[in-house]
């Protein structure tokens, strides 16, 4: 294949959602995709946060939409893909799942059972949730991508936060088996696990001295992560240049998982 044949990376055309896109990796994806072409709608439980991101879609002469809510309840996926039908009534063509907390660190015999069950309600049952709500046009019509976030967490051991290494595990293992039952359904279903990446996530191991520490002389390449260097693999996935690319983690981890 020549370079004039090859594969677009653009998304003209092409309408996103991107949970949890209010701050760090759902917001540096939903300006890349804005930037390859895309229509953009950005969810998370803070109305504030996407309102900076729409004025920020707006200023690279986008277009964005914000919905509020909390999809860690049946509720709240309900609205917004109330929402956004109201927006779109063709529904979305990609849907990246981003959404996730991790608010309890502790060793696994302090976990108690309402931070588990907190955690596993965002990161996994608010995940599968609004998945089979928007993707059920996309099946329909034989066309979409979506995007889980899981992390190194799914297949290496981060000590203290077993219940988020937990959900992110079972969500890669559903990213495979929703990617081999619509293979032939027109809708591809691909993973992004990072390493540390700097969000307001890790914030708390940036400012530690020796958890900072460990983390870089852990990853090959010596430093944390940036948002946007998972955004542009998380765009490469949704677009047409990864059409033959489906069922697949792609590490973004600056090496971890292959030292």
């Amino acid at each position: 294949m020549g370079a004039a044949d090859a594969p677009p990376f653009r998304l003209d055309g092409r309408r996103a959602l991107i949970t949890g896109g209010g701050r760090g990796i759902g917001r540096a994806c939903a300006l890349a995709m804005v930037q390859a072409g895309a229509e953009v709608a950005v969810t998370s439980r803070t109305a504030t946060q996407l309102d900076e991101v729409v004025g920020a879609i707006e200023a690279l002469g986008g277009k964005g939409i914000a919905i509020p809510t909390d999809l860690g309840t049946a509720d709240g996926a309900t609205h917004l893909t109330e929402s956004l039908h109201r927006h779109w009534p063709d529904g979305a063509d990609i849907l990246v799942n981003n959404a996730a907390i991790s608010p309890h660190v502790a060793a696994v015999e302090e976990l108690e059972d309402d931070a588990w069950s907190e955690i596993l309600r965002v990161n996994l049952q608010g995940t599968v949730r609004i998945t089979r709500q928007i993707c059920a046009p996309m099946l329909a019509r034989q066309s979409g991508a979506v995007v889980n976030i899981t992390s190194i967490g799914s297949v290496r051991a981060l000590p203290k936060i077993a219940a988020y290494n937990a959900s992110k595990g079972a969500l890669a293992a559903w990213t495979k088996t929703m990617a081999v039952e619509w293979a032939q359904r027109g809708v591809r279903v691909n993973a992004i696990a990072p390493a540390y990446i700097e969000t307001e996530m890790t914030a708390e191991v940036k400012r530690r001295d020796k958890l900072r520490g460990w983390v870089e002389d852990r990853t090959p390449m010596g430093r944390f992560g940036q948002p946007e260097e998972v955004a542009w693999p998380i765009l490469f996935l949704c677009s047409d240049a990864a059409s033959y690319v489906t069922g697949t983690t792609l590490y973004v981890d600056g090496g971890w998982t292959a030292a």
